[in-house]
């Protein structure tokens, strides 16, 4: 797939983590199908063909899936950055 759904807004990804704060199912899943671009961009720090490209995308999105699971808003980071860690710590953990 090499098309993307679009960022989501501050104010759209702040009302989507507080809904997943209250256990909102459909927010996870919007955080992360909108941040696949995220994923797709940190990949191409890491891969050298089309191949590997896909598996470390399919890996960074491992990562995504940490991060929406684990991410606290409290902490006063964005989740970009959060996110950024870890996905770049799972194709790291890869590499291994």
């Amino acid at each position: 797939m090499k098309t993307f759904l679009i960022p989501l807004s501050p104010e759209e990804e702040a009302d989507c983590l507080n809904r997943l704060k209250n256990g909102d199912r459909m927010a996870k899943e919007e955080l992360i199908l909108h941040n696949m671009r995220l994923v797709a961009h940190v990949t191409k720090k890491y891969s050298v063909n089309e191949d590997e490209s896909e598996e470390l995308i399919s890996i960074g999105t491992v990562g995504l899936i940490k991060a929406v699971s684990s991410f606290k808003a409290d902490y006063g980071s964005r989740f970009a950055t959060y996110a950024i860690r870890c996905i770049e710590n799972e194709i790291l953990m890869y590499y291994r």
